[in-house]
């Protein structure tokens, strides 16, 4: 009788026990959950389109689907809306988003560039000529990090010039292209577009050596869908190798298809290599946080408060 009783109590206790333990992540094993990621129309939604449409989400066993936006604004309303479990960002919307008490954490860093480019005609050759001029930009994004950087590398500040605040990117091209403004920053491809045709290139975050460009996911997103996440950039390295690897003419249609790019950037489009998903640098996160601070967008953030290390798992 007594050794009954501890049986059934042994299992009883198993039994509270399996009750109260946490749900098992995702294994590999597992079906993995689909996840809905927020695409720019810039070049650092390139590995995404190739990963896609060559299939390399489905040889990881993961659904991705891939939602265009235009603008930054619309981005961000679409990721805290729980519209969306990541998108293609930057680090100063990180630090926005967690100020207003949303989680998010940058989980690799992305390669797209930013460039100044000025109207072919308003006598820009140079940063140095900016000082009272028109300059286009989305305000309190990676665009006006990247304008403010280049003012102040060329010993100005905004009150040097004037900041016209155009958040949609082919609205604030077009508006160059027409001669409305004098300059406008844009990422890649819009920036060699506008150069193509007739504006001028002036210098970009490429010249200065900053790389704020990341990709974000919610914090909710990386718990649930950890696996799924990892799955994802499996296939975006085997796309960043594929671009890496393949003539320019093999892809070029097919990204012109699906990213939304204007057509002169079938022509103009010019790509440096990407390199595969690793994490954001620690000098590009104390900058941009920096950057916030000074402005008082923003608190003290640490490059822990803004990246996650899910990448540096295995993969």
């Amino acid at each position: 009788m007594k050794r009954f009783l501890v049986a059934a109590l042994s299992l009883m206790l198993l039994l509270v026990a399996g009750c109260g333990s946490e749900p098992e992540p995702q294994t590999k094993d597992a079906k993995l959950s689909k996840l809905t990621i927020g695409l720019m129309p810039d070049t650092d939604s390139m590995p995404f389109i190739i990963a896609a449409e060559r299939g390399y989400f489905a040889e990881e066993g993961v659904e991705v689907e891939l939602v265009p936006f235009k603008s930054a604004m619309e981005r961000d309303a679409a990721l805290q809306s729980g519209n969306l479990d990541g998108a293609v960002s930057d680090l100063l919307a990180v630090i926005f988003a967690r100020s207003g008490g949303f989680s998010v954490h940058a989980t690799s860093y992305t390669d797209g560039n930013y460039n100044l480019v000025a109207g072919g005609t308003v006598g820009i050759s140079s940063a140095a000529d900016l000082g009272g001029k028109e300059i286009a930009i989305s305000r309190n994004t990676i665009i006006e990090y990247v304008t403010d950087e280049i003012l102040t590398v060329n010993g100005m500040g905004e009150q040097d010039v004037s900041k016209v605040v155009i958040p949609q990117i082919p609205v604030r091209l077009e508006m160059l292209q027409s001669g409305n403004l004098a300059a406008a920053v844009l990422p890649e491809p819009m920036a060699s577009v506008a150069v193509a045709s007739g504006s001028r290139y002036i210098t970009g975050s490429g010249d200065l050596g900053i790389n704020p460009g990341v990709i974000v996911f919610t914090d909710s997103s990386i718990k649930d869908k950890g696996q799924s996440i990892r799955a994802m950039y499996r296939a975006y390295d085997k796309a960043v190798k594929y671009l890496n690897n393949t003539p320019r003419a093999d892809y070029i249609d097919l990204v012109m298809e699906k990213s939304g790019f204007p057509a002169p950037a079938r022509d103009a489009l010019e790509l440096r290599p990407y390199r595969p998903a690793g994490l954001p640098a620690e000098k590009d996160v104390e900058e941009a946080a920096r950057w916030v601070k000074s402005k008082d967008l923003a608190g003290d953030y640490r490059y822990d408060d803004l990246v996650s290390k899910l990448l540096s798992e295995a993969k």
